[in-house]
């Protein structure tokens, strides 16, 4: 019995043992976890239940010339209720009037919402969906209510936004204005204007710290720890919606006729290099046309017969030749080094004068007048080139601008045929909008100006920075060169291979172009046509330059050339401008009072003095930059929420008016 006794002290002794070292074991592990690793974990937790959120700035809109939106920021909100936080006095005292205020605004009974709030607070929900997709205004009114207008520490409100980039005039110019978006790399990527000023747009993010809740819900800890968010500024471009829409138009037309694979238009402004309307359209497989890559600016090519007019220029301001010599076209072939040159008109044209063969665009005519002044010394014509900036980029904002190519007599791939085969157009590269500004150099009296597609960066009625028209040269040629080449870009369209688009109500200049240009598609290479048509209107005293590019248009009916593809495009622009155009798009005078407007605000002032109204204006009817304007002049902010006339404002008309409070205009 004694033994069996000691046994069973043993075995008592063993497992007190084991579970001392257990005890042991357990207490230094949680000694090592207080004071050794205890800042390790403590931040773990903190990172697993505390965080900071980015608040997202409101980006800012794009605007057209005119004022219309091309870009906006659509606001989505989402309430939700903490019904933890407010204390039970203001939860009691509060609760039956936010009911009856959410019963108005949602359109569900009072009771309703009586009842869900109480049930949510008995339940200790702190995350009770309110409503979402909620707009602006709703959301500023929801924020008002009883109890929320506390704030979300002591009303409980929670706020989710989320922000939606829309177009408003649709598809067109979709491109120019761009995207700013991540690659699959998660790298920043985009295009257009909201790319290339996305500095202004964007403003600057604010942040907030958000402590995690039950079910994987996070809400806002303090108003301490948050930083109000920038909103961004507002980018005006040069766009004029109206030419805009028929430059798309006019094109996607053509291109639809000829089954063309893709095409440009760009319209500038002759004086100041604005670019009013750019339209860039390519073929879907299915047939449908969409805006997708921006070839007026990336799209560097062979540009064809256009490059003549540089030819012309040179020639002329070096005093080689004048318009009046003439030359034998040879039945519409002439070699060199063994290579044909040939005229589009089969058997040529006899013998005419270098102004007549550049009207019809003949390449016997116009490869002889450069080869034979130049040839001896090809860096004088090629240097003239140079000096235009044909072989340099243009050096816009938006990025993928396509690389010009010039030969160059140092090259070692310049060969006997180099200079002959640039005067026609071929062994060159350049893209649409290089051409355009050459020629609206031209038009312009001889200064180049830079194509310019903002021209002001505003933050509501206040401008941020302005940009001027840029001039790249101030004189490309004399006067006299000037006058001779406006003259001969006439008559192209009067009596050269531009007739058929000449008419009487208006008057055009401009050059036709058809380059044979190498095409690759689905791992194949083949020869295909571009079609152009560049010039400026009117011809007297241009107001506009333009040019048109169409690709790869069907060849069944042997109707490829530049006159018959692109030059209905140019035409049927100028033509919808100046004759077409109702009288509300003619040219508006920007400084003519708004008689509404002015009535509007006119009626707040006293008839002795203009002193500063007292009183809310009522701007419903008004259009929304209009409205902007004139609530700035009153030291007011200003919210706008959609496109076109106001609607709703969110403080009423009559009410007193304060300065620096912000108003919120719902606009149809």
């Amino acid at each position: 019995m004694a033994v069996e006794d000691k046994k069973i002290f043993y075995r008592i002794y063993i497992i007190a043992t084991i579970i001392f070292l257990m005890a042991l074991a357990i207490a230094i592990k949680l000694t090592n976890i207080q004071w050794v690793e205890g800042d390790y974990y403590r931040k773990l937790a903190k990172d697993r239940t505390v965080k900071n959120f980015v608040l997202p700035a409101n980006k800012g809109n794009i605007y057209s010339a005119d004022g219309s939106l091309l870009a906006t920021s659509i606001p989505n909100y989402e309430i939700r209720f903490d019904a933890v936080a407010p204390k039970a006095e203001a939860f009691d005292k509060n609760v039956k009037s936010l009911a009856d205020s959410l019963s108005l605004l949602l359109s569900k009974p009072s009771y309703f919402y009586f009842n869900e709030l109480r049930k949510a607070r008995a339940n200790k929900n702190r995350y009770y969906l309110i409503a979402r997709d909620l707009s602006y205004t709703e959301f500023m009114k929801i924020k008002g209510f009883p109890l929320f207008k506390l704030g979300p520490f002591k009303g409980g409100i929670i706020v989710e936004q989320e922000t939606v980039r829309e177009h408003p005039i649709g598809e067109i110019a979709e491109r120019t204005i761009g995207y700013e978006r991540k690659n699959p790399n998660g790298m920043p990527d985009g295009k257009g204007i909201e790319w290339a000023y996305r500095k202004y747009l964007n403003g600057k993010d604010g942040k907030v710290l958000k402590q995690k809740i039950a079910k994987g819900q996070w809400k806002p800890i303090s108003d301490a720890n948050q930083i109000d968010p920038q909103d961004g500024y507002d980018v005006i471009s040069t766009i004029d919606v109206y030419i805009q829409d028929i430059a798309h138009h006019a094109l996607l037309k053509q291109l639809e006729l000829y089954q063309a694979d893709h095409g440009c238009v760009v319209v500038m402004e002759t004086k100041t290099g604005q670019i009013k309307a750019i339209s860039n359209l390519g073929r879907h497989d299915d047939g449908s046309y969409f805006e997708t890559t921006n070839y007026a600016y990336t799209e560097s090519h062979e540009p064809g017969s256009t490059f003549k007019l540089v030819d012309l220029m040179i020639l002329l301001e070096d005093k080689k030749i004048d318009t009046s010599a003439v030359f034998n076209t040879y039945g519409g072939i002439i070699k060199y080094s063994g290579k044909s040159v040939r005229d589009s008109h089969e058997g040529g044209y006899g013998k005419i004068s270098l102004a007549r063969g550049f009207e019809v665009s003949s390449n016997t005519v116009m490869v002889q007048a450069v080869y034979n002044n130049y040839k001896n010394n090809p860096s004088q014509f090629v240097n003239h080139i140079n000096s235009f900036g044909l072989n340099k980029k243009l050096g816009l904002e938006f990025k993928g601008e396509g690389k010009p190519f010039i030969p160059q007599p140092s090259d070692k791939n310049w060969s006997n045929l180099s200079l002959p085969w640039m005067a026609f157009g071929y062994g060159v590269s350049v893209t649409p909008l290089q051409t355009l500004t050459f020629y609206n150099a031209v038009a312009n009296n001889g200064e180049m100006v830079k194509p310019q597609i903002v021209s002001e960066i505003k933050q509501w009625d206040t401008s941020i920075k302005k940009y001027d028209k840029v001039v790249m040269n101030p004189k490309i040629c004399s006067k006299e060169t000037i006058l001779k080449l406006k003259a001969v870009l006439q008559n192209v369209v009067k009596k050269g291979t531009g007739k058929g688009l000449y008419s009487k109500d208006f008057s055009m200049a401009g050059k036709t172009g058809t380059a044979q240009v190498n095409y690759a598609k689905n791992g194949g290479s083949e020869k295909y046509y571009a079609s152009s048509f560049v010039g400026y209107f009117p011809a007297e005293s241009p107001k506009y330059s333009c040019i048109v590019v169409v690709h790869k248009p069907s060849t069944i009916n042997n109707n490829y050339y530049g006159a018959d593809v692109a030059g209905p495009v140019f035409k049927r622009i100028a033509q919808k401008i100046f004759t077409d155009a109702p009288s509300t798009n003619e040219i508006k005078n920007i400084d003519r009072k708004i008689q509404k407007q002015e009535k509007e605000y006119d009626a707040f002032y006293t008839k002795s003095q203009k002193q500063q109204p007292s009183k809310i204006p009522n701007v419903k009817g008004m259009s929304g930059m209009d409205a902007v304007a004139l609530f700035g002049n009153l030291g007011m902010k200003v919210k706008i929420i959609g496109v076109g006339k106001v609607k709703k404002q969110s403080i009423q008309a009559g009410e007193p008016l304060e300065k620096n409070t912000t108003i919120t205009l719902e606009l149809s």
